[in-house]
């Protein structure tokens, strides 16, 4: 176990110094650069100031020397300064990050704590009423854009109903945790609804294919109950596919939502990442961006390291 660990740790920092390199080259690519937006900012700049500037933050120089000073910079602890937000790199994106992870990380919890239940009921009672209702409200998550739910939404609670704020942030309206939970009701909700299709689906069908099992008819011949075959013999064999696709998605936990977090005028990572994009913030964009990758990275080894754990045949070498 201790040398999976390991082999998977040196393979994830091989990985990850290679998007770096590539993620600071296609934002090198990229039309333009911050001294451009200078002189569109200041019309008495002249072509020998940008030069001078130029040749202050290093863009004189060729990709590959600037990102060899940038990964000497990064691993003595300097992650540079975001030109957007006139601050470091880790003051701008740690709020940003808190504010994700609270929506993205309660949207995941409650989606999957009502899809997994509802991919076992769907499994065990397949093609009953109760299974054609649970996918019926799974293919409508997985078929309805993020950005029509969520003006949808908005439209209901907060226009007709009136019951619950159009967006915003919680501390900024005040009034201790009730009130922030009703301003987080609308993107938890949305994001739920839109992830909870594609986990209700994989669950059902890992579920029906487990009990076709010989082993679950061997349990059923020894008098035990429907209840302990699904959750103790089938549960989990079942979940090793969805832990997968869990991994999957825990990076993107991290890197926000983008469409739901400008609908909702919700500061999280996504629209960081966007904005610094747009706004040739090479830094701020970088850093999300090698962040988001390392977590996919740690949402993998997660995942390896529980199928040993849900099913002890499975050998880590």
């Amino acid at each position: 176990m201790s040398r999976f660990f390991l082999d998977r740790l040196l393979q994830s920092v091989l990985v990850l110094a290679a998007m770096s390199f590539l993620i600071y080259w296609l934002i090198g690519l990229m039309p333009g650069d911050p001294i451009d937006l200078m002189i569109s900012a200041d019309p008495r700049l002249t072509p020998d100031d940008a030069k001078r500037l130029r040749g202050l933050f290093g863009l004189d120089r060729s990709i590959t020397e600037r990102y060899i000073a940038w990964v000497t910079g990064a691993l003595g602890g300097d992650l540079g300064f975001s030109r957007l937000y006139a601050k470091p790199v880790l003051d701008v994106m740690i709020p940003a990050l808190g504010n994700t992870a609270l929506l993205m990380g309660s949207s995941f919890l409650l989606a999957l704590l009502i899809a997994l239940p509802a991919g076992i009921v769907a499994a065990v009672k397949q093609y009953s009423r109760v299974d054609y209702a649970i996918n019926f409200t799974a293919f409508a998550g997985i078929s309805l854009p993020s950005f029509w739910l969520a003006l949808l939404m908005i439209a209901i609670f907060s226009v007709w109903l009136g019951v619950l704020p159009a967006g915003g942030l919680p501390e900024i309206a005040g009034g201790g945790w009730w009130e922030g939970l009703r301003y987080l009701a609308l993107p938890i909700a949305t994001v739920t609804l839109v992830t909870i299709g594609d986990y209700i689906r994989y669950m059902r069908a890992e579920m029906i294919q487990t009990l076709r099992h010989d082993y679950i008819r061997t349990a059923y011949a020894k008098g035990a109950s429907p209840t302990r075959v699904v959750l103790v013999h089938a549960l989990r064999n079942a979940l090793i596919p969805v832990v997968t696709i869990m991994a999957l998605d825990f990076g993107f936990l991290f890197s926000g939502a983008l469409t739901v977090e400008i609908i909702f005028s919700y500061p999280g990572m996504g629209k960081l990442i966007f904005d610094a994009i747009m706004g040739n913030d090479f830094n701020l964009a970088l850093i999300a961006l090698l962040f988001a990758t390392a977590l996919t990275l740690i949402g993998n080894l997660l995942a390896d390291l529980a199928y040993g754990w849900l099913d002890p045949r499975i050998e880590l070498k």
